[in-house]
């Protein structure tokens, strides 16, 4: 089972860097948008494992755009990517979920 949430990217002079707004604190970098994507996802993955470790509520995909101008009020950034990226769900997570909607 899968989830899909909202990821930036953004370019910066040597690397590329990433968030999702729906996973606050996990972000990722990488030298190429490729590698920074790789990198997002496994960490998107870790934040949702941990979280259900933790006993916490998965988050909600409920983003759907991006306010530039909050993170970036100078736009400084020139160069941004974004997309929806799917991340599985944890284990136990999904097996809770299947056997509710049977």
């Amino acid at each position: 089972m899968t989830r899909e949430y909202l990821v930036v990217y953004e370019r910066g002079p040597t690397n590329w860097s990433a968030f999702s707004p729906d996973m606050p604190g996990c972000g990722s970098l990488g030298e190429a948008l490729e590698d920074t994507r790789t990198n997002m996802s496994k960490a998107m993955e870790l934040y949702l494992s941990e979280t259900v470790k933790a006993g916490e509520p998965v988050p909600d995909a409920v983003a759907t755009y991006v306010n530039f101008n909050e993170f970036d009020p100078g736009h400084e950034t020139k160069q941004y990517f974004v997309e929806w990226l799917q991340v599985p769900l944890p284990q136990s997570l999904s097996f809770t979920e299947s056997t509710q909607a049977a």
